[in-house]
């Protein structure tokens, strides 16, 4: 394994979009990082210069201390995952993980033990005589983690590995990612447009908009302390709720934005807003409600409530707010004031 470190990197077609802005970032040796943003943001662009398929327009790429910038792929030592998994149809899973050692010219006897290894770690010793058409999507991806593996890279990066899933299955896929990260504590950048998946895997997720990064942070923290009104919009389900604001008992009164998330909004008969309530919405083990803080003002305003019994559409309520739950923002800038 190895730490991973990104220069200045900018990446400009020859048509003049700039996918990737003067992006600097250290991937620790061992990490896990994430990778998230909207779709079109970079991300995988961003892997891809890593992965040496695309060739930075200016910057510099580290891997384990060595400059890779103008490497080809195939002298990086890193795996690559892509969503699609890419197996080979017509070999079976024995031969599918030991195809990358043959190429390379690994001893046989080596290569058969390291097949072995890997299979045992992923539980998928009971498949090695199947071909991919025979597993199920779930084991599909536990053989193209495999195949990666067995190489014993420097670093694996992994494009949406889990996005042809379906929810029950990706939620187990989860789980026995980070359980395998901990296991066996390689290097891992991990791309995901999935906010939930980014912060149940990543040691620290780095959030992207338009080609830049715009915070990196454990998740925790990305979600307690947004650096700025897109990410408070974009980590959080459902939406930080953003209203303008005016910042007074300073020299010059300035526009803000204030923020909550709806968990943290207490709706009752008393408070510090007047709301209507507009749409309510069961989800099983709470309510999410649709406010309308101003008759003019069609932007909804969201609450989550528990309970058997929510108020109901009409109804006329206050809401409150912890005052350490509260963030702020600048109106011109968007960056975190508090």
């Amino acid at each position: 394994m190895a730490a991973v470190r990104l220069e200045a990197v900018a990446k400009t077609y020859p048509n003049g979009h700039t996918a990737i802005h003067c992006v600097d970032i250290d991937i620790g040796e061992g990490e896990f990082l994430v990778l998230v943003g909207p779709s079109g943001c970079g991300k995988s662009t961003l892997l891809r210069l890593i992965a040496g398929l695309e060739t930075p327009t200016s910057g510099r790429i580290f891997i384990g201390g060595a400059d890779v910038t103008l490497l080809p792929p195939q002298a990086r030592d890193l795996a690559m995952v892509f969503q699609s998994y890419a197996l080979y149809p017509h070999m079976s899973v024995r031969d599918n993980l030991a195809y990358g050692l043959k190429v390379r010219g690994t001893d046989p006897a080596v290569a058969a033990q390291r097949v072995a290894d890997v299979s045992a770690a992923l539980d998928i010793e009971g498949l090695l005589d199947r071909r991919p058409a025979q597993l199920s999507g779930g084991e599909r991806q536990r053989v193209a983690l495999g195949r990666a593996m067995v190489r014993q890279p420097q670093a694996f990066l992994l494009d949406e590995p889990l996005s042809n899933l379906d929810p029950a299955l990706r939620a187990q896929a989860r789980a026995e990612l980070r359980r395998l990260h901990r296991r066996l504590g390689v290097t891992v950048v991990y791309v995901t447009h999935d906010q939930e998946e980014a912060m149940t895997l990543g040691g620290r997720v780095a959030v992207m908009r338009d080609g830049a990064i715009e915070q990196v942070a454990p998740p925790l923290d990305v979600y307690a302390r947004p650096a700025n009104t897109f990410v408070a919009r974009f980590i959080g389900a459902p939406a930080m709720n953003l209203v303008p604001a005016t910042l007074v008992g300073i020299d010059t009164p300035a526009d803000a934005v204030a923020g909550i998330r709806p968990q943290d909004v207490t709706v009752g008969a008393n408070g510090q807003l007047h709301a209507i309530v507009d749409v309510v919405e069961p989800r099983g083990h709470d309510y999410l409600l649709h406010l309308r803080l101003d008759s003019r003002d069609s932007s909804p305003f969201l609450a989550v409530v528990a309970g058997l019994a929510p108020p109901p559409v009409g109804a006329q309520v206050f809401l409150a707010f912890p005052p350490d739950r509260r963030h702020l923002f600048d109106g011109r800038t968007g960056t975190r004031l508090t």
